[in-house]
């Protein structure tokens, strides 16, 4: 008699913590699949830390081999789910195409970034869901001081010296509280850099930084960015995205070359593309975590609609916390279906949230304890190392050697704009040049909501324009900020146009730009999906 297979599709917090729990429960009865596009688990929150040259890429990566020995670790992306048959189909990392049986499906798919309809914001913003981006934006950041000391002129200097962030939650905040560091460490005592004044500004449609939060935490965070120098604007956001700069919606332009998109996050599509009771693009679940009419699904994090039973009527947020500990009860309600243990309905309690400001400054109330300053920082820290499921000494010896040395500002060149578009189900893998990556076929429902497009235009400074999809699309990126109060004058649920297309073509190179080989660096591309239908 074989053995029952669960699959778990989504390797990230819910995903993880599902798998992890579920074969130490298991003790080798049951076999647990894993299927995700990538080797590794993201630890999300120290993301802002890797963009501003504090941890090394891979610190914040966590093997899933290594940390999940038995485990069986599929690399792919699920393309449709096929519950009558019980059957995942999937695509491999080179293309080749696959099929998952299993008896206990948990969909943990996680999130990707939230699209709003405001002009040019598809064609010149990046998001912060991936660990690409996060290269990117690093990159991005650097060359842009390095242009700007190198240039005679005020106001291309000023420009790019302007860093707009959009959205004011976790990760908007702390991007534009690591990043005014960042760039204010590059140019302090270089005497060729004496004229570059870094501006960070930090938008938000909401009334206060940090709207999910305690408003004492978001005073907390509120004075540090502006301390810092920040230009933070609540109440204002953009309304248009041009090549030039973002138009505001109180009617400034802002000249930037620079516009990081984190108004949140809305839930990967794979879970709407099942043709199930949906929540704001959530997949309906009970207490137990169960899908109603189809017992032997499961599903957690950012793609499933919890209700939260500490608050009747309401579901549980879409932050990593939840995922984490949707994760465990997931794990012991699939162990129950085997006959292992009783299964258990999931319910919280606050055990306080914690924001990274970056230096020694945070805003934290541990078990409603409302600290800031050192003491804030201490607990943030303490906090990232003790959630963490791998790395710790590695994490904790780059924020050693970041307090005693300078930071390294240098480009690598590994992640080009091109590569990380905005308007991605994929955020977690750079999309490659001349289709290199598997050609997934479309899934049935997703044709025609690719996010519009316009061909790319060289930036000045000689870097390719921004967001050009193409290539392999990934998914499944857990974790992430509520998806209320987002800015952009509207609120976050069913905003049109705001669903990518899955299936992106691959990039090709403009007829007048020759191939990426040897010698060749690639270029800027041809965008080649379609204007979008709109959120569900």
């Amino acid at each position: 008699m074989s053995r029952p297979r669960t699959v778990i599709v989504g390797a990230g917090f819910a995903g993880y913590r599902t798998a992890q729990t579920l074969s130490r429960l298991a003790k080798g009865r049951a076999d647990v699949v894993l299927l995700n596009p990538t080797d590794y688990f993201l630890y999300l929150p120290l993301l802002p830390q890797v963009a501003a040259g504090v941890l090394e890429p891979r610190r914040v990566t966590v093997s899933l081999s290594g940390t999940l020995p038995h485990v069986r670790l599929v690399l792919g992306e699920a393309d449709r789910i096929d519950l009558d048959e019980r059957q995942v189909h999937y695509t491999g990392p080179e293309g080749e195409g696959g099929t998952l049986a299993y008896d206990r499906l948990v969909l943990a798919a996680g999130s990707v970034n939230k699209l709003l309809p405001i002009p040019g914001v598809a064609e010149h913003a990046h998001g912060f869901r991936g660990l690409p981006e996060a290269l990117y934006l690093r990159d991005h950041v650097t060359r842009q001081v390095e242009l700007a000391a190198a240039t005679d002129d005020p106001e291309r200097c000023a420009a790019r010296c302007t860093f707009v962030v959009v959205g004011a939650g976790y990760t908007g905040t702390e991007v534009a509280a690591h990043g005014q560091l960042f760039t204010d460490a590059q140019v302090g005592g270089n005497s060729p850099r004496t004229g570059v004044r870094p501006r960070w500004m930090l938008l938000d449609i909401a009334d206060r930084v940090l709207p999910e939060l305690d408003e004492r935490l978001s005073r907390t965070a509120d004075k540090v960015l502006r301390e810092r120098g920040v230009d933070v604007r609540m109440g204002t956001s953009v309304k248009e995205a041009t090549h030039d700069g973002v138009l505001l919606t109180d009617g400034e332009f802002v000249d930037t070359h620079t516009l990081v998109w984190c108004v949140g996050v809305r839930p990967d599509p794979l879970a709407e593309s099942l043709g199930l009771p949906m929540e704001r693009g959530r997949l309906l679940v009970d207490p137990h975590l169960q899908v109603p009419g189809r017992p032997e699904v499961f599903a957690c994090g950012d793609a499933a609609a919890v209700p939260d039973l500490e608050k009747p009527g309401q579901y549980t947020p879409m932050t990593a916390q939840h995922a984490w500990r949707q994760g465990k009860v997931c794990a012991r309600n699939i162990a129950a279906s085997f006959g292992d243990g009783e299964r258990r309905a999931y319910r919280h309690k606050d055990m306080g949230f914690v924001v990274d400001l970056g230096g020694v400054k945070a805003a934290a109330n541990p078990l409603g304890v409302n600290l800031s300053g050192p003491a804030a920082g201490a607990v943030t820290r303490g906090y990232h190392l003790a959630a963490m499921p791998g790395n710790r000494v590695r994490v904790a010896a780059d924020w050693l050697l970041d307090a005693v040395l300078p930071r390294q500002a240098v480009q690598l060149g590994l992640v080009r704009s091109w590569s990380v578009p905005l308007d991605t189900s994929s955020p977690e893998l750079a999309r490659v040049p001349g289709g290199s990556g598997p050609e997934r076929p479309s899934r049935e429902g997703d044709a025609g909501k690719g996010g519009g497009g316009e061909p790319a235009r060289n930036r000045p400074g000689g870097e390719p324009a921004r967001n050009r999809p193409g290539g392999e699309p990934a998914k499944k990126q857990p974790g992430g900020e509520p998806a209320k109060k987002q800015p952009g004058g509207e609120p976050a649920k069913k905003q049109p146009g705001g669903e990518p297309a899955r299936e992106q073509a691959a990039v090709v190179p403009p007829p007048d730009q020759p191939p990426p080989g040897p010698g060749v660096a690639p270029g800027p591309v041809q965008r080649t999906d379609h204007p979008g239908e709109g959120d569900s």
